[in-house]
């Protein structure tokens, strides 16, 4: 029986997208009817179209008689999660013609690495590139060649980018194909021991980059439980890829094996063998059954954002407040760093998507009669996923968790509530991660040290300004200001600090994401400081008071001291140069609220 309190959410969530999504569907469906698009193409669009193919598609193209499946690409060698991409056409591409359809690649899309941009001037395109992305994936398919979608891409920006696009084209049968994480490496809780240490100047530039190289080792995706990661267990729990592929390594005989097995699904699809489009499979269902992943997992906070971005690309109107209402109903049933020591490996050991899915629809908390890639229905998701005779198949999962220090059942979760909550108050609306923060640690009342720029942080903490309790205010970093960049950055001192015993918070318009861990952090706050937010006005010394048990967030402030204060807005015009911002500073105007999902291509 489906929880009263996911059900009540989801109809709600219908009944306020009634209009919208009946707009997105009628679209939809007049590109159905429409029919195979390439059809409908001169001699000369459709010669320009197969120029590049060999004889026999080009043939087949000729003749109409074969689906042909569309392959938008994050493929770089640079960003690790995606470097096995490089492989994966031609592959795709033999498979596809094994079962009488055709492949080709119809764009790439650009794969930012936040990692690499952490704390410099280009994190400052990282929010836009999901909007570049999302373009991006429509030009390429906007030159109606296709029948079907493989999106390839795993990180960040990248797949919600990826899916907004397709959303545009959802009357296509439409798989995501992920490459896996890497091995593990060193163990989350050394690399962060290493990073608190040279915060304190306690090692040096030899040692940190020796822990993060032995962290950081390998192609495949990061293997702490971040956005990259969220993003794959999400886009499963939604059923928009094959159940289990979400976690298998690059180098594991099964990841060839998904990828082939992907490639053929949707040719099946394609070919109308009992398949779904993406808007028939991403439904209101679907997204209440990836935010209810997210949330029992303790996932990145970014997907506040994408995922509502996602799905008003869909006509699906979500709120910060049904991820607060779910939040509150669904039992946290994993950890994985930076919620806990373990990481994604670890998580996949202990019993992987099989066993959460599981434990979730048994406990009521996902919908079960949802269209998925893999047939009617999460049942395939429950179960595990192995190599029989060179063939990929699907058995029963273990009932028990492998290591309930990572994963465990619905009867004995780690807490009685999800990793989320969304806080209000004067400062305006954000939400925050606890599902990492000691419960003594969640409630604080402490004096404001006001920044403005993240890097002002790290010579605070130095000067030893920042040794006592104090909530660190960092303003002008919503997506309007800068773009909206992860401040990481700020982590290791912070966590110094409350490692010394002292009560610190962080308080931001800009974002932490997938590396919140156990410092109370208030993050994206909205309205943002450059429009009309009061963090504008909060000044050194000002008390503030963050309660993410309660979800208050209050400057302590009395209105008649708050309307005596002018604000004098820092210098910004350096956000508008170098690294390519120039080309993006006007896009940053037209960006929405966080909670709208910051986007500048919706309605």
């Amino acid at each position: 029986m489906l929880n009263p309190t996911i059900e009540t959410i989801t109809q709600r969530i219908i009944e306020r997208s009634r209009d919208t999504r009946a707009e997105y569907l009628e679209r939809m469906d007049k590109q159905r009817r429409q029919g195979v698009q390439r059809r409908q193409l001169s001699c000369s669009n459709l010669a320009h179209g197969f120029a590049g193919c060999g004889k026999a598609d080009k043939s087949d193209l000729k003749q109409f008689n074969k689906s042909n499946v569309g392959i938008i690409t994050a493929y770089n060698d640079m960003l690790s999660a995606h470097q096995p991409y490089a492989t994966y056409p031609e592959a795709i591409k033999a498979s596809c013609r094994e079962i009488g359809s055709i492949a080709q690649v119809a764009g790439g899309v650009p794969a930012m690495c936040d990692g690499v941009t952490q704390g410099q001037p280009g994190m400052e395109l990282s929010l836009l590139s999901r909007e570049v992305i999302a373009m991006s994936t429509a030009v390429g398919l906007s030159h109606a060649m296709f029948d079907g979608v493989l999106l390839l891409g795993i990180c960040d920006k990248i797949v919600p980018g990826l899916m907004m696009g397709a959303l545009s084209f959802g009357h296509l049968p439409t798989l995501f194909v992920p490459a896996g994480p890497m091995p593990s490496g060193l163990p989350n809780k050394e690399k962060a021991r290493v990073r608190q240490e040279y915060a304190q100047g306690k090692v040096g530039d030899d040692a940190l980059l020796e822990a993060e190289s032995a962290s950081y080792h390998s192609p495949g995706t990061c293997t702490f439980y971040g956005t990259a990661n969220s993003n794959q267990l999400v886009i499963e729990a939604m059923g928009l890829q094959l159940p289990g592929s979400s976690f298998v390594n690059p180098t594991d005989g099964m990841r060839s094996a998904f990828t082939d097995a992907a490639a053929k699904q949707v040719c099946r699809h394609a070919q109308g063998e009992g398949g779904y489009s993406l808007a028939e499979i991403y439904d209101e269902k679907a997204v209440v059954n990836g935010i209810v992943a997210l949330l029992a997992t303790g996932g990145s906070t970014n997907l506040t954002m994408h995922l509502v971005a996602m799905a008003r690309a869909a006509g699906i109107q979500v709120t910060w407040q049904d991820f607060a209402d779910i939040s509150a109903a669904v039992p946290l049933l994993a950890r994985v760093y930076p919620n806990g020591e373990a990481d994604i490996n670890h998580f996949q050991s202990a019993g992987g998507m099989a066993f959460l899915i599981r434990e979730l629809l048994e406990g009521g908390f996902l919908h079960p009669d949802v269209r998925t890639v893999a047939g009617s229905g999460l049942e395939l998701y429950t179960k595990q996923p192995v190599l029989e005779a060179g063939q990929l198949q699907w058995v029963d999962a273990e009932r028990a968790s492998g290591d309930e220090s990572v994963l465990r059942p619905v009867s004995n979760p780690f807490q009685a509530t999800g990793g989320l909550n969304l806080l209000n108050g004067n400062l305006g609306r954000a939400v925050i991660k606890v599902s990492a923060v000691d419960p003594e640690k969640r409630v604080i009342e402490a004096p404001a040290v006001v920044l403005e720029d993240q890097h002002d942080l790290d010579g605070a903490f130095k000067a030893g300004e920042l040794d006592r309790d104090c909530i660190v205010v960092v303003r002008y970093q919503g997506p309007k200001a800068n773009g909206m960049p992860e401040l990481h950055k700020l982590t290791p001192p912070l966590a110094v600090l409350q490692d010394r015993g002292f009560k610190v918070a962080l308080v931001t318009d800009g974002r932490m994401s997938g590396a919140s861990g156990k410092v109370p952090a208030a993050i994206h706050v909205t309205p943002e400081a450059l429009d009309g937010g009061l963090l504008a006005k909060v000044q050194n010394g000002d008390r503030i008071r963050l309660d993410a048990e309660r979800g208050e967030l209050q400057l302590l402030v009395s209105d008649e001291e708050l309307a005596k204060r002018e604000i004098s807005l820092p210098e910004l015009g350096g956000n508008n140069e170098g690294m390519g911002r120039e080309l993006f500073s006007q896009f940053r105007n037209l960006l929405a609220s966080p909670e709208l999902g910051a986007s500048a291509l919706l309605k």
